[in-house]
């Protein structure tokens, strides 16, 4: 199953999301792969501290090699029974620039190289699941991990702005693509009970709503902590999330 990760806009803690989900996924002894596609601003490698890499996802998408050379295997990060792959994308200033300015044709070429890792992946490597960390909004690079995925998780935060673009994004392409779409409200304020309600009013196909905590803010190893804190709200509230697709 490939699972894309999307926002309309960025700050929404998409990429915390991202990894805590494949860590939980791998967690449950399936064999997962997280690919960083925010080619835009890629973070997963300054977050795990891998280094420079021999290939990147860049590599990939310009034909330069193939999706096995590009995979590390990050299964020491807090891993106990599956296996967590991750595809980095490079995080150079020239490949960023490179990346920004490549043309429509380019982009096709790349959602058949996407196309492509379903069964590169899926079948010929054995992953049960592959996540999608995309850029936000609606750029040609995101809308290709859109349009590749099985279903999708849009993450957004109650601000109004953030809640009418996500409302917009869902209703003028998602709905064209006839994309299944989950939407998670992260970092949110309110009591339960009233912004139940709320939500309830947006129209939205919401799953959960996670509630900001400072206790993810203020810690060191926050991109892994529902794996160091089994027993925390935001831990408790990703494995309903993480139940309803494993």
């Amino acid at each position: 199953m490939i699972i894309t990760v999307h926002s309309y806009k960025g700050g929404t803690g998409k990429t915390l999301l991202s990894l805590n989900i494949a860590a939980m996924l791998a967690n449950r002894d399936k064999k997962t792969c997280l690919l960083d596609l925010d080619f835009r601003a890629p973070s997963l490698g300054a977050i795990l501290k891998t280094g420079k890499s021999e290939y990147w996802l860049n590599d990939y998408l310009n034909k330069a090699c193939e999706i096995g050379r590009v995979l590390r295997d990050c299964s020491s990060y807090c891993i106990a029974e599956g296996k967590l792959f991750v595809g980095f994308a490079n995080p150079s200033t020239e490949a960023i620039r490179e990346m920004a300015s490549k043309d429509r044709k380019w982009e096709m070429e790349a959602l058949c190289r996407l196309l492509l890792l379903k069964k590169s992946l899926l079948e010929r490597l054995g992953f049960d699941y592959v996540i999608f960390d995309t850029s936000p909004g609606l750029e040609y690079s995101s809308m290709n991990t859109i349009v590749t995925a099985d279903f999708v998780f849009v993450v957004t935060t109650l601000d109004k702005s953030d809640v009418e673009g996500t409302q917009r994004m869902i209703r003028e392409f998602y709905e064209l693509f006839n994309k299944k779409t989950w939407v998670i409200f992260n970092k949110t304020l309110q009591s339960f009970l009233p912004l139940e309600r709320k939500l309830e009013s947006l129209q939205l196909p919401i799953v959960e709503a996670i509630p900001c905590s400072c206790d993810i803010l203020s810690s060191e190893e926050a991109y892994f902590f529902a794996s160091k804190k089994p027993n925390h709200i935001f831990t408790k509230t990703l494995q309903k999330i993480v139940s309803r697709i494993s």
